[in-house]
């Protein structure tokens, strides 16, 4: 049996776990070079939050049939 694919809220919701993890990683980095590690990954993971809350929106517009 085939696995279903995610939907784009909860690919969003992943991402906002994944960004509170990373935050939170940040503040037990031992290292400077670990530290924006971290940051570059919660930057990253706040981005593709974001975008995936703009393809949520636009997939609410395009059922509802609003431009």
């Amino acid at each position: 049996m085939a696995k279903k694919e995610p939907n784009t809220e909860e690919l969003r919701v992943r991402q906002q776990e994944r960004t509170t993890e990373e935050h939170r990683a940040i503040d037990q980095s031992a290292t400077p070079d670990e530290e924006r590690q971290h940051r570059r990954r919660a930057d990253k993971s706040k981005y593709l939050e974001r975008k995936l809350a703009e393809r949520e929106r636009s997939e609410r517009e395009a059922e509802s049939g609003s431009p």
